[in-house]
């Protein structure tokens, strides 16, 4: 059984590391390392070095994908892209280790034709009959997509009874809400846009994952950054709070955090368990450079320092607001 991940805008993640990056003057930077990258792309990474079976598709340019076949064949992931005409796009993360900040620039990615989109629903279709339990639709929607298309995924692979786990953001998000994945993962931001209000407060927060609950999805987990994350079930709501690590850079946690959640269910762990383990992937995550965890014994180690306690409807622990969440974005 494999779990498969679709990733409709790959990219190449080239991260610039500068100290005390500024804006308006001259950087120096002192290191440039590249690897593939795209949410579901790095989902497929982590949970392949976690020792499951993957198969990852989407759409990727048939140019310059060098990066991509090394990581698929080094992590033994089922490579089922469909190739289109072009490059990849390129994802510039500058990480300033100084401050522990990092600043991304995103390019918009390629644009398949109708016939390519009629044949990724034929791809997901065919998947979703075999033996493959979970899929994780992971990340934006590049140009010329109609923002429609999770829900029409989700749509068929809930018809051929399988779970799904939804990542993305906009007009995605609120098309493939209305489907009703198994699992829904959106930041305290994204979740902000979809419900047009901002949401400053766990008891707010708590308030809009359980609308979505209410119309069908099974888990909602809401990233709030530095003050961890919301998980929602029909029967809980409870926080798990990380430990402080060495931060390396911030990209991909929230990735990581879908990484750990499919990993526990998968392993059939209660909520309680699913949230300590997903926690732990994505503070793992941050300490380290790439779509990559550290040791295993180091993964187990900051498992055991996540803290888990109730949701407190009263506690305005989100006051700073969204904006102030996006240095630590699970």
């Amino acid at each position: 059984m494999s779990i498969v991940t679709l990733t409709l805008n790959p990219a190449i993640d080239q991260t610039i590391f500068i100290n005390n990056f500024q804006l308006e003057t001259v950087n120096r930077a002192y290191d440039l390392k590249s690897h593939a990258g795209g949410k579901g792309v790095n989902v497929a990474s982590l949970l392949a070095a976690n020792g499951h079976k993957v198969v990852a598709t989407g759409f990727l340019g048939d140019q310059n994908t060098e990066l991509f076949d090394k990581l698929f064949a080094e992590k033994q992931i089922d490579d089922q892209f469909i190739r289109i005409p072009g490059q990849p796009r390129v994802g510039i993360k500058i990480s300033d280790q100084q401050t522990q900040r990092t600043t991304e620039i995103n390019l918009p990615g390629l644009t398949p034709t109708n016939e390519q989109l009629d044949a990724i629903r034929a791809t997901i279709k065919r998947l979703a009959a075999d033996d493959n339990q979970w899929f994780i639709l992971a990340g934006n929607v590049p140009p010329g997509i109609p923002s429609t298309i999770y829900g029409q995924l989700i749509e068929i692979i809930r018809a051929a009874g399988k779970q799904v786990v939804l990542d993305t953001s906009g007009e995605a998000l609120r098309y493939g809400l209305a489907a009703a994945p198994t699992i829904a993962k959106p930041n305290l931001a994204e979740l902000e846009q979809f419900v047009g209000y901002p949401l400053t407060s766990e008891q707010a927060a708590a308030k809009a994952g359980r609308e979505l609950l209410s119309h069908g999805i099974k888990l909602v987990v809401i990233s709030m950054g530095e003050h961890g994350a919301l998980f929602l079930d029909n029967a809980q709501s409870l926080v798990a709070i990380p430990p402080s690590v060495a931060v390396q850079s911030t990209v991909g946690a929230g990735d990581a955090m879908v990484s750990g959640l499919v990993a526990a269910q998968t392993q059939g762990l209660d909520l309680v368990a699913s949230a300590r383990l997903a926690t732990a992937f994505a503070a793992a995550k941050i300490t380290q450079l790439g779509s990559n965890l550290p040791a295993a014994e180091i993964v187990e180690h900051i498992r055991a320092d996540v803290v888990i306690r109730p949701c407190n409807a009263q506690l305005d622990v989100l006051q700073r607001g969204a904006n102030q969440l996006k240095g630590v974005p699970l």
